[in-house]
């Protein structure tokens, strides 16, 4: 099993800091915005309150469970009920619970790279087999029905879908999103879709939802999400997952050996974000996308780096491959992992390479850091680089 390399990039750059290094990170998936007070002061007042002391439901506080429910309609259009959601200890607690619920033994994942670290980690973990598909630059790093159906074979029983995508940043458009539902409505296929970006697109993109596009796969469609990017509350660990009623119920019975119910105090945080005003959320989209402006432009300006405009999530995606195997001050870098390496100590700059995401010769750069350390940052870069 390997370790996330997202994380270890991070505390990496976070060590040389507490070491005195002024080292700029570009690594950590994380607003770099605080929890909007009113959530903060919601989780102030769960915690002087004696009932969440105790434990709590395994599936999650039900005035919870019924909020996501009827944020998910708000927000995407797909009508669920309150006991096809589980509350988990973040959305990455719900991608391994789907895959531990519904994956056996050599069952096959499809699995469109780049892909998020933890993806194939989940799967592995499940006994599952997953089945990787390089997107391109060309292509818009999609993942056509074409391609989809060109890998599937009698043990595919799974495909991952993620838009807005991290790392690449791509959305597909919802006539996409449409067919790729109804292809795997058509083989019975269960699609485990992450819908943790869905508010963060920007320019033309618009968010679609599967089930939404889709209404045949529903039955077989997993719905990942939680509040840690939307409401920068990445450290407080409430995510969720919707599914059809057994599988929902698997999930909780699973989360009941494995953790019990998610912290209390955090649930009702979470409760407060999904039912509070969206205007701190509106605010933290327009500074991102200022951002994404500012990097798209940058990163493009430095000889040997190509970047396709990311449209959605927080991070641009460029090909470093024009910078492998030159001259750099006396070192020279064969892979992006390599040219990672030699950034990191010679300008103290942090980036995650691209073989992290399955996609050698690329890199991953979150925007979602201070204006001022993301521009000197990215001076830096093309002053090294020439």
């Amino acid at each position: 099993m390997a370790a996330s390399a997202t994380m270890e990039i991070t505390a990496l750059a976070n060590r040389l800091r507490a070491g005195g290094e002024d080292v700029i990170g570009y690594g950590a998936g994380e607003p770099d915005f605080p929890t909007p007070q009113h959530i903060v002061e919601a989780a102030q007042r769960a915690a002087a309150d004696p009932r969440h002391h105790r434990y709590s439901p395994a599936g999650g506080l039900a005035e919870l469970r019924q909020a996501v429910a009827d944020k998910t309609l708000r927000d995407s259009g797909y009508e669920v009920d309150a006991d096809q959601v589980v509350i988990t200890n973040g959305a990455k607690h719900a991608v391994y619970a789907a895959c531990q619920a519904l994956l056996d033994p050599g069952d096959e994942v499809l699995l469109p790279s780049p892909y998020w670290v933890t993806y194939p980690e989940a799967v592995k973990l499940a006994d599952g087999v997953p089945v990787f598909l390089p997107t391109t630059v060309a292509g818009g790093f999609e993942i056509s029905v074409a391609e989809l159906e060109r890998a599937r074979t009698p043990r595919t029983k799974m495909f991952i879908f993620v838009s807005p995508s991290n790392p690449t940043g791509a959305v597909y458009s919802p006539a996409s999103v449409r067919a790729i539902g109804e292809w795997a409505a058509e083989h019975g296929i269960w699609v485990l879709t992450d819908e943790i970006y869905e508010h963060l697109v920007y320019g033309h993109a618009a968010f679609s939802s599967i089930p939404v596009e889709a209404p045949a796969s529903r039955d077989r469609v997993l719905v990942v999400n939680g509040v840690a990017k939307t409401y920068a509350m990445t450290g407080w660990r409430v995510g969720w997952l919707i599914a059809r009623h057994d599988v929902a119920a698997a999930a909780i019975r699973l989360q009941s050996h494995m953790t019990s119910n998610v912290s209390n105090v955090a649930q009702q945080a979470a409760l407060a974000a999904v039912t509070g005003p969206m205007e701190p959320i509106w605010e933290m989209r327009r500074r991102f996308d200022a951002r994404r402006g500012t990097m798209f432009s940058l990163l493009n300006a430095i000889v040997g780096v190509d970047c396709p405009e990311p449209m959605g999530a927080f991070y641009a995606f460029p090909s470093v491959a024009g910078l492998l195997d030159r001259d750099l001050g006396g070192v020279r870098a064969a892979t992006s992992m390599e040219l990672a390496s030699i950034v990191l100590e010679r300008v103290k700059v942090a980036f995650v390479p691209g073989e992290a995401f399955g996609a050698p010769g690329y890199a991953r750069f979150s925007f979602a850091l201070a204006d001022d350390d993301l521009a000197e940052g990215l001076d830096r870069l093309t002053a090294f680089f020439g």
